[in-house]
């Protein structure tokens, strides 16, 4: 089966062709993320709050993110991997961070790497893309500069700061960039950014007018119905079917209904001596 390519994704772009991103941390998620057709499958340090339990994306570290990309490549064979540069393994110098996204490449299997930031992170960017790794930059709200933002917010209201995210972007697909994720901008700016570029952009929490859209998975079948930002939309509620169902279980255990003989094994029974006469 052919992977999908950063040639497909550009054509994607020029053709209008909306391109479907989901989040995936394991083998299995992947496999049925793979199944449902998308076009790739980001492996997110958004982990270190979905799977891990954080606060933030901060505690995520590069072996944590190599870990969950072969996890994830194990199970998917269509959508392309992009796998996230973690907190502080891009920020110190260019060097460093084509180091980390080799190992993502060679040890996460994966076929680009993701990073936010903008002008800031250009020399990063030139670096891994002049070895010759594929780079997803991410602008607006950047989870690993949550510190810095006084929070998850919505970033780029304001006229300048607008501004100030039109030139990252400008300065990242400069830099070698072939995608850009646009996260928790308002739409209008949303808008602007994705016509003036001429690579694809990836929303979440930027509006319908992006070249694609990336979800994370947990969110998108209801895992967690504690959480409901305005941004996602909930396909399903497995949180509620997976508690049912475990209730259920738990309640058949106590009463000794499972497991019943047919989920039981057995000895084999001797063959029969035949009769002498």
């Amino acid at each position: 089966m052919k992977r999908t390519t950063v040639l497909d994704l550009r054509k994607k772009k020029a053709d209008n062709d909306k391109i479907v991103m989901i989040t995936a941390y394991d083998a299995t998620m992947a496999r049925l993320v793979d199944m449902a057709g998308a076009d790739m499958v980001l492996v997110g340090d958004s982990l270190g709050m979905v799977v891990q339990g954080r606060d933030d994306t901060l505690g995520v570290t590069l072996d944590h993110m190599v870990y969950h990309c072969a996890c994830v490549a194990r199970g998917s064979e269509r959508a392309h991997l992009v796998g996230d540069m973690p907190f502080m393994s891009f920020q110190v110098s260019a060097e460093d961070a084509l180091r980390a996204a080799g190992r993502l490449v060679q040890e996460g299997h994966v076929q680009s790497v993701k990073l936010e930031g903008g002008s800031t992170v250009v020399p990063a960017v030139e670096r891994i893309v002049g070895a010759g790794i594929p780079v997803v930059g991410h602008i607006g709200l950047t989870p690993q500069s949550v510190h810095a933002m006084g929070g998850f917010k919505v970033q780029g209201r304001s006229e300048d700061d607008g501004e100030r995210l039109i030139q990252d972007a400008l300065a990242v697909q400069e830099a070698g960039a072939f995608c850009l994720v646009l996260e928790g901008i308002p739409r209008e700016l949303a808008a602007e950014i994705t016509h003036r570029l001429d690579i694809p952009t990836v929303g979440i929490g930027a509006g319908p007018d992006c070249d694609g859209q990336v979800l994370v998975c947990n969110d998108v079948l209801g895992m967690d119905l504690r959480f409901s930002p305005k941004f996602v939309k909930r396909y399903a509620s497995v949180e509620q079917v997976a508690v049912e169902a475990f209730e259920q279980y738990a309640s058949e255990v106590r009463s000794g209904e499972f497991p019943s003989t047919d989920h039981s094994f057995h000895r084999k029974r001797p063959a029969k001596l035949a009769r002498l006469y």
